[in-house]
């Protein structure tokens, strides 16, 4: 590390990141391995799901968790491994088979960064908001797209929908074209927003987390949408996953307010942590109401 280099730059605030990120460089051959990436995502999700497996596997015994779930009651602890591992085996066959080969061929053709200088707190911390806002409006164009399409719908992201109540695995239970379009947008949105490799890495790891929080079925206390209003949460998104519409931004309420697309879901969750019905009401002359989702949505 050469100290005189950030304060040449006035960069001092990145000595905090630069012996993180030295270590990162040492490992340069490692970090460009063509199969790095998917192993990374997929243990990665596994990793982060554990705990609301250690909640569904808790709930059999203790019954005051289930007073978190938003829409299902508790199940049998075997059933619930059943659902956990048939959900498992159907995410890793398709990184085996469609994203390890693509993010491998991707991982040969990119020019890899490994700037001298690590990015200042300040730096990193923009950086991962401003991919975490474009890609979050990317993905409502995606997602509001693919309900609209009827063959976008079938070929792309019904899979998706056959989990009707989800649970902290199913983030990225999707066909193998989706999971390659979402990758994509994460993927263009630190290129657009020209992260520092560090920044990049951290949106990727808060994009999984996000996602499955997401898809978690569980309302807790502590989790984002209740710290920071801006975000939907688990409630948000598990009534877009209830009613095949509505809610089509992954992490921010925002574009689905501007757009009409809001369900002004009010969940029993909301007021009593955790019930097991969610009361919808529906906004007329919105975007939502010409679904070509499913045989049995309710638009």
């Amino acid at each position: 590390m050469n100290i005189s280099n950030f304060l040449k730059h006035g960069n001092t605030d990145g000595l905090l990141l630069q012996p993180l990120w030295d270590d990162l460089r040492a490992q340069r051959e490692f970090l460009t391995s063509p199969f790095l990436p998917a192993c990374f995502a997929f243990l990665i999700h596994l990793l982060l799901c554990a705990p609301f497996l250690a909640f569904e596997a808790l709930g059999c015994f203790w019954p005051r968790i289930n007073l978190y779930r938003i829409s299902r009651t508790a199940e049998p602890l075997l059933l619930c491994l059943q659902r956990w591992v048939g959900c498992c085996w159907r995410i890793f066959m398709k990184y085996l088979t469609t994203v390890l080969p693509a993010t491998a061929l991707y991982q040969r053709v990119r020019i890899p960064r490994f700037p001298e200088l690590a990015p200042s707190c300040s730096l990193l911390i923009g950086e991962v908001i401003a991919c975490l806002l474009l890609f979050d409006a990317l993905f409502f164009i995606w997602h509001y797209s693919m309900h609209r399409v009827p063959w976008l719908y079938r070929r792309v992201h019904q899979t998706h929908h056959q989990n009707r109540i989800t649970f902290a695995l199913t983030a990225q239970d999707a066909s193998p074209a989706e999971l390659l379009s979402l990758q994509m947008l994460a993927l263009s949105s630190a290129w657009v927003v020209g992260c520092h490799p560090l920044s990049e890495a951290l949106f990727h790891l808060l994009n999984t987390w996000l996602a499955i929080e997401d898809h978690c079925g569980y309302d807790l206390p502590w989790a984002i949408h209740r710290l920071l209003p801006c975000f939907g949460g688990a409630p948000f998104h598990q009534a877009h996953h209830h009613i095949y519409r509505g809610n089509y931004a992954p992490y921010f309420r925002h574009w689905d307010w501007l757009f009409g697309t809001y369900l002004g879901v009010r969940e029993e969750a909301g007021s009593k942590h955790g019930g097991r019905t969610m009361r919808r009401r529906r906004r007329k002359k919105s975007l939502g109401s010409d679904c070509v989702c499913a045989q049995d949505c309710m638009c």
